[in-house]
């Protein structure tokens, strides 16, 4: 099993690499909020997780300069998804907005469409 997971994983990476998206090209002040407001994100992942792939297509594909952490390399990353989230479950994008509690959001779809959400927001109040 590890083994077809490996090759798997594998071709999973190599897709994503060869049919990586390009990443818009934005207004050096349009990119600055867009900069600020990702600021606060953070997204535990796996690199072979195809859900997890997905999210990171859609981070590139925006522009967005949003931390990555894999909480299988980093036992302090493990412990706050556990803590914060509730569970050991990969994507998931803590929202950290200033004094406000943490949200911790869950599920590579509702993840792309809450980060599409937020450019789009910043680009239309312009």
């Amino acid at each position: 099993m590890a083994v077809i997971r490996w090759i798997l994983g594998s071709l999973i990476l190599f897709l994503n690499w060869i049919f990586s998206p390009k990443s818009i090209k934005r207004d050096p002040f349009l990119q600055a909020k867009i900069d600020k407001k990702a600021a606060g994100l953070t997204l535990f992942q796996y690199a072979a997780c195809p859900f997890c792939v997905k999210v990171r297509r859609v981070i590139k594909r925006c522009n967005l300069p949003i931390k990555l952490v894999d909480p299988r390399k980093c036992d302090n990353s493990r412990e706050a998804l556990i803590q914060g989230g509730g569970k050991l479950k990969v994507p998931c994008l803590k929202i950290e907005d200033g004094d406000k509690e943490a949200l911790w959001m869950y599920e590579s779809s509702i993840i792309s469409s809450y980060l599409e959400s937020q450019v789009a927001e910043i680009t239309r109040d312009l």
